[in-house]
């Protein structure tokens, strides 16, 4: 028998957390716009089905940036309508006017901007300074506000910087009420190459929560460079968190920060909150089954523990 047909893990609940997480899956996104190879758009659209069948209620389709950027994500007008009727919330991100327009004419009600706390990674990123890019999102956001999407703003670099080294707190905490201020309806706060630890992650929450931007509208995106992600995801939790965005598989790294590796697991998040009595609404086994599907178009094992570990995959 394996782990969960033997009521494992054990559900254990701790105080102070909370009865519920949604997970914000990027794994077809993030996660597939790292890859060398170019994914078919079929196995694409068959990913997304999989990952809607397993329970997960955000999954995360595409990106409407120009093909020159991300090639890897360059069929999002062929993916979108093969996948638009599914019964789950399809985000895609839209780096500028014309990226929304290419996404609402295609019916999409959940679009996502995607700043950075650093000028360094402003300038790698989008080729402007952290200024210039939020004012070349207000009309973007705004304009999706008033045909009633609902709008995700990315926030890169949140604790550290692979040019600046350490995010200043106060630096992230203004960029987050600047994207506040525009309109966004909630905040990813990213660990970009994936070096916070708790301490940070309690400290910028608190500090967030002092400049009066509510928990309830912040998730989380934490890399597994250093291997501190569900860490980092406890320490957020703690603070009220409720919204961890995770990775199918742990797909994804950031193809404009080279030191960034693999997004946290979304198996591996299941796992640690089944045994912490935390509510996702996601059928693990499902989730494994369809991490080893996509695992074998993309040629290699999962890097995910929890897929390894209840497959047998062989690293």
């Amino acid at each position: 028998m394996n782990a969960p047909e033997l009521g494992l893990p054990m559900p254990v609940p701790a105080e102070g957390l909370p009865a519920r997480v949604r997970i914000h899956e990027v794994g077809a996104r993030d996660g597939l716009q790292n890859e060398k190879a170019t994914v078919p758009t079929a196995v694409k659209a068959e990913f997304i089905r999989r990952l809607a069948g397993t329970g997960l209620a955000t999954v995360e389709a595409t990106s409407f940036v120009h093909p020159k950027w991300v090639p890897q994500l360059a069929d999002a007008e062929e993916l979108y309508p093969q996948i638009s009727g599914l019964p789950v919330s399809l985000p895609v991100l839209v780096p500028n006017e014309r990226g929304l327009d290419r996404a609402l004419a295609l019916g999409a009600r959940r679009v996502a901007v995607f700043a950075s706390a650093t000028e360094s990674f402003a300038k790698a990123n989008l080729n402007r300074t952290v200024d210039e890019s939020l004012a070349m999102f207000e009309p973007v956001v705004s304009r999706a506000k008033a045909s009633g999407v609902h709008v995700r703003g990315y926030l890169s670099m949140c604790f550290g910087d692979p040019w600046e080294g350490p995010v200043p707190v106060a630096q992230v905490v203004r960029v987050c009420r600047a994207l506040l201020d525009l309109g966004c309806d909630e905040l990813s706060l990213g660990d970009t190459i994936g070096v916070a630890t708790p301490g940070q992650v309690t400290a910028l929450l608190a500090a967030l929560a002092e400049a009066g931007v509510p928990v309830s509208a912040l998730g989380v995106h934490f890399h597994d460079t250093y291997g501190q992600a569900l860490a980092n995801t406890l320490a957020a939790l703690q603070r009220g968190v409720t919204t961890v965005d995770a990775s199918a598989g742990g797909l994804g790294g950031c193809p404009f920060a080279k030191s960034a590796t693999g997004n946290l697991a979304t198996e591996d998040l299941v796992w640690m909150l089944r045994g912490l009595g935390i509510d996702t609404g996601v059928d693990l086994d499902r989730l494994v089954a369809t991490s080893v599907w996509m695992a074998a178009h993309l040629g290699r094992p999962s890097p995910s523990r929890t897929v390894r570990a209840l497959s047998h995959q062989e690293s």
